[in-house]
């Protein structure tokens, strides 16, 4: 009898079991898979600067790290240069530029780090430095205080006590712009009376020395990009300011004048980019909207018109156009079709009268929004804008650009 109880209890036990694994391996096999989360690059950063504070903000998105480094000044424009590695931050007002080194060092097929990010050693002292370029490692500011340009190279950034090199080329001060070219030559504005807007551009070698005149007059210049081979320049046509367009200066001294399309009324293109992936100029103005410039067929053609955008970027590779309108809502452009790819609300509208607007910037995943109100930078996802990470950095971020590599590969 003991035996044939004790059978009977071990079968019950033997087919709860049996019953509990199957109830298991049941909900195994209905339990949904979580969503795969989209990360950035790990070689990405997104360096912020502050109205009020002269603190520098770096994030790296792919991790959530924030790490501040303490600048000289708030208010700083930040531009990062073209090898990735580095950030130039100029304080306009001070009379001063230093550099951001965000310690990655791209090897094309992956990414090293070369030191922690820290602040590099050069330092620029020109008069109200204001506009920035950079090609290959070369980096050039035009300084509006005294007409004059510094330059430096990557490999004397982190050089003990290494100094910008002026370069005058005997310009009157100006609100003034420039470009490199593939030659090594720079084409600069110049003005015909100091504190006056451009209205030339001349063409210099890299000690200011004049190598091509102005063939054109027009009217007040601001705003250009370069592929190398040309540097174009948005522009009033006229004096009068009553029509505008773009001037094209060719690195072989060739000048050229490209109108806005018809109707398009008294305005300039004021800003001018250049698509590195999808070689293509883009001409923008809050008022009008953005606008691509077709050099081979001398056209300037809508992308989006529009009198609500107040942020227009090119994203970090150069392959579309971001687009960021009043009532909150980003569009994004293929720059090979001029198609629309994707368009939705990603932040709440923006009062057209705020002095510090969200500052736009873009990788192939996500867009990059710096919100003064809030104290935050927003990373959107592109695939699903209702996917947004916040980033609390500073009370009052009001500069944003992007530096490092679209590249997770290492050693």
């Amino acid at each position: 009898m003991k035996i044939q109880n004790k059978l009977k209890t071990a079968l019950l036990f033997a087919l709860l079991a049996t019953g509990f694994a199957a109830c298991k391996k049941d909900n195994n096999t209905t339990e949904p898979v979580p969503e795969a989360v989209l990360k950035e690059h790990k070689f990405l950063r997104v360096l912020v600067a502050d109205e009020t504070s002269p603190v520098l903000t770096q994030i790296e998105p792919s991790t959530g790290k924030i790490t501040a480094f303490t600048g000289k000044y708030p208010l700083a424009n930040i531009y990062g240069t073209a090898s990735g590695r580095y950030a130039a931050v100029l304080y306009g007002a001070q009379n001063l530029v230093e550099v951001f080194d965000s310690g990655l060092q791209s090897h094309d097929d992956h990414i090293d780090v070369d030191g922690i990010a820290k602040w590099a050693a050069i330092t620029a002292n020109g008069t109200k430095p204001t506009h920035f370029k950079s090609k290959n490692n070369e980096s050039l500011i035009f300084n509006d205080g005294d007409g004059t340009l510094s330059v430096a190279n990557d490999a004397d950034f982190n050089t003990a006590n290494a100094k910008f090199k002026t370069v005058n080329a005997g310009l009157l001060p100006h609100h003034g712009a420039m470009a490199q070219f593939s030659n090594g030559n720079y084409a600069i504005t110049s003005t015909a009376t100091s504190g006056v807007s451009p209205t030339r551009v001349i063409i210099t070698d890299k000690n200011g020395t004049l190598i091509h005149s102005s063939t054109l007059e027009v009217g007040a210049i601001h705003g250009n990009a370069s592929d190398g081979q040309n540097a174009v320049f948005g522009a009033y046509t006229t004096s009068a300011a009553t029509a505008g367009g773009v001037l094209v200066v060719a690195q072989n001294g060739t000048q050229r004048i490209i109108s806005n399309p018809d109707g398009f009324g008294a305005f300039r293109l004021a800003t001018i980019l250049y698509a590195e992936s999808a070689k293509k100029f883009i001409g923008y103005v809050a008022a009008k909207g953005a606008y691509l410039i077709d050099l081979t067929t001398n056209k300037i053609n809508p992308i989006y018109a529009g009198a609500d955008a107040f942020q227009c970027k090119v994203d970090y590779a150069g392959k579309n156009l971001l687009v960021l309108t009043l009532d909150g809502k980003l569009r994004i452009y293929d720059l090979l079709t001029g198609g629309l790819k994707k368009e939705g609300t990603v932040i709440t509208s923006i009062a057209a009268a705020d002095t510090y607007k969200p500052v736009l910037e873009a990788t192939a995943r996500f867009a990059y929004v710096a919100m003064p109100a809030s104290g935050e930078v927003h990373q959107i996802d592109l695939t699903d804008f209702t996917k947004v990470i916040k980033h609390k950095v500073t009370a009052r971020p009001v500069r944003l650009t992007l530096l490092g590599f679209e590249s997770s590969a290492e050693h």
